[in-house]
């Protein structure tokens, strides 16, 4: 099983990507083949063949303005979704994973937004709740407290838990999007 991590932070190496990597570190010793990409050192068009080829996607970015990143919005406006004459659908039926960060705790609503873009736009298979953390939980830039740090290692696990799912389920896949 491949899982790949999509970071949207305008810098690389930041806070978000250090949940995205403790997902993915959790879902690695879960069996999984991981690997990230930050979209601030990555073309749009590698992120999307990545995305592609995986069976999960854990995408990450800091919030600003009580919204995701104009990097994974981009990201997303990019993706085709197989429809209209599109050819491919990346997200299609993807087991799915939602990180954000941000300053404060006000701003954990900002999860439901992508999660809304996902599950409906591009019918993806989105793990519920989404992982959000503030700046309370790092201990710094690059590492998490004790607790977010097992929260982050549960959203990776069952992130190989949903896409084995996906994978085994005819329906979960041929679900399409809302338009």
């Amino acid at each position: 099983m491949r899982l790949i991590g999509v970071v949207g932070s305008p810098e690389e190496n930041g806070r978000t990507s250090t949940a995205v990597r403790a997902m993915l570190a959790a879902a690695a010793s879960a069996g999984a083949d991981t690997a990230l990409l930050e979209l601030a050192g990555t073309p749009i068009a590698e992120a999307s063949a990545a995305i592609d080829a995986a069976d999960g996607v854990v995408l990450g970015s800091p919030v600003y303005r009580a919204s995701y990143s104009a990097s994974l919005k981009s990201l997303l406006e990019q993706t085709q979704r197989g429809r209209h004459g599109e050819t491919t659908a990346p997200l299609h039926g993807t087991a799915t994973a939602i990180v954000l960060t941000g300053a404060s705790e006000h701003h954990f609503l900002a999860t439901d937004g992508l999660r809304a873009v996902l599950s409906t736009f591009f019918a993806a298979q989105v793990l519920s709740p989404a992982l959000y953390l503030d700046h309370s939980h790092y201990v710094d830039r690059s590492t998490l407290t004790g607790p977010a740090a097992d929260l982050a290692a549960a959203h990776g696990r069952a992130l190989v838990e949903l896409a084995a799912a996906v994978a085994a389920s005819t329906d979960l896949k041929a679900l399409d999007p809302l338009v």
